[in-house]
């Protein structure tokens, strides 16, 4: 199973990949197309995958940045 968790990490957000941190993003939606990518490499290669993206804080636009 391929684990893939979008987390606010510093002022950005960054994917853990089974427990790795990888990638810089700006935006949650940013990361989450990058997940979207490997995902579907990994759905390929045969294996289950889970994809965890924690809800907005408040004050927080879906899309991760800040509410103006």
């Amino acid at each position: 199973m391929e684990t893939y968790n979008i987390i606010l990490h510093g002022e950005g957000w960054t994917i853990s990949h089974n427990g790795t941190m990888e990638g810089s993003y700006a935006t949650k939606e940013a990361a989450f197309e990058a997940v979207y990518a490997a995902a579907s490499n990994s759905i390929k290669k045969g294996a289950g995958i889970r994809i965890s993206i924690d809800a907005p804080s408040p004050g927080e636009s879906a899309l991760g940045g800040s509410i103006a």
